[in-house]
């Protein structure tokens, strides 16, 4: 009796994947250099450090964080690592070329793979939203869109809204929420029966999920600081404090949500960030810890009852399923986030006197609008086009399951 499973991607994932890496090689051969100017041995390994936790972040952090369904382990963490490997290399192209705007040589420097590396955080935030749903080659043409749309985000941000390294990146919480849930949209279909079955975690896969959430809870404050030159420690010292006050607001309130005082294991994997994503933005400009810790709650409540009430509103009356929570985790806590930091940016003393505090306000209110609008504008675009039948996207029947994908030595039937 044949396999249920059809061939996935053997026709158009190899090859297209290849090329683009040949591609790459070849741009970075005629296009980049390597930067030959003495440096700080100091500055060199405080960059080396934070891109260390970044990419612990990404590739560890983000890989198991989405490995919880119980059929969709080795996808998840192999994906995830595909994607960001592809994605830094595209980044670092794509960051020099839009710095410059002009046709000499990209410079490549430690810190162009760490901002490389943080911009394809955006990718991963994205791709929790069709998690199962889409096959390789439509995540890998997702990447491309979305960080080449981010990098011109940040350029339109930086040049127009006056905004700094930070401030532009800590939009990508924003910006990939909504662009993942656009994708997702475009993906709707009702999920029942089998479907929902698979969808579900287990005692070991969930373990692994909660691994995930360990290591992005513990190197979210250097993420938070990466960017910033002189206001470091502030940015880390409130990042920990709002991640702190989030994680037991998530676990108390997933309890008292209970009719028998249960914690759900769901809420944690993604409440206990919400404080992370909440702070960033301000992070730099908060000089007390209780304002930090305000956030962590307010945070933690937003994301824990989005957990509890959203999921099935969106599935059932938009027939929109996120399936790794992106919306609660990251939509809703950014844009608490962003809220926040232009609150405090107004209220700064070096504002209160000047008549600019109107103009900084109209930028601060341009910029997250920007982030928003891109987010759903191309995402939605994206999320059209990779339903396209050329990508071979998984039958409905297919879904969060490896067998589709993966060579399983225990199975005597051939994929």
């Amino acid at each position: 009796m044949g396999s249920k499973y059809p061939p996935s991607m053997r026709g158009c994932l190899p090859l297209w994947t290849l090329l683009l890496v040949v591609a790459f090689i070849v741009i970075f051969f005629f296009f980049t250099s390597y930067d030959t100017s003495s440096q700080d041995p100091k500055e060199l390994t405080d960059t080396y450090r934070v891109l260390q936790d970044v990419t612990i972040m990404m590739a560890l952090g983000f890989g198991f964080i989405n490995s919880s369904l119980r059929r969709y382990g080795w996808s998840s963490m192999a994906f995830n690592l595909f994607l960001l490997a592809l994605t830094v290399q595209w980044a670092v192209l794509l960051n020099g070329f839009l710095e410059q705007l002009s046709p000499q040589k990209v410079v490549i420097k430690l810190s162009s793979i760490k901002l490389a590396t943080m911009s394809a955080m955006s990718v991963l935030i994205s791709a929790g939203a069709v998690l199962g749903k889409a096959n390789l080659v439509q995540l890998v043409l997702m990447a491309l869109v979305e960080v080449t749309a981010f990098g011109v985000m940040r350029m339109i941000q930086a040049k127009y809204f006056v905004k700094d390294d930070h401030v532009n990146m800590m939009h990508i919480h924003v910006f990939a929420a909504y662009f993942g849930l656009m994708v997702a949209w475009s993906f709707r279909r009702p999920l029942h029966g089998r479907m929902m079955e698979k969808y579900q975690t287990e005692k070991r896969s969930s373990l692994f999920g909660m691994l995930g959430t360990l290591f992005l809870w513990i190197f979210w404050p250097s993420f938070n600081s990466a960017l910033l030159p002189n206001e470091r420690k502030n940015a880390m010292f409130n990042t920990y404090y709002a991640l702190a006050v989030s994680t037991v607001t998530a676990i108390s309130v997933s309890s008292l949500a209970h009719p028998q005082g249960k914690i759900n294991m769901h809420h944690i994997h993604n409440a206990v960030l919400a404080g992370g994503v909440a702070v960033g933005t301000s992070c730099y400009l908060i000089r007390s810890p209780w304002l930090a810790m305000v956030l962590g709650l307010v945070a933690g409540l937003i994301s824990t009852g989005g957990a509890l009430s959203l999921t099935m509103r969106f599935n059932n009356m938009l027939d929109l399923h996120d399936t790794s929570g992106v919306y609660y985790t990251f939509g809703l806590p950014g844009l608490l986030g962003e809220i926040a930091h232009i609150v405090l940016i107004t209220l700064q003393d070096d504002w209160t006197k000047s008549t600019r505090v109107e103009y900084q306000l109209l930028l601060d209110i341009g910029a997250l609008s920007l982030a928003l609008a891109m987010g759903l504008i191309i995402g939605l675009l994206t999320g059209l086009v990779l339903n396209l039948k050329i990508w071979k996207g998984p039958h409905m029947s297919n879904y969060f399951d490896d067998q589709l994908y993966w060579k399983f030595p225990h199975l005597a039937v051939g994929f």
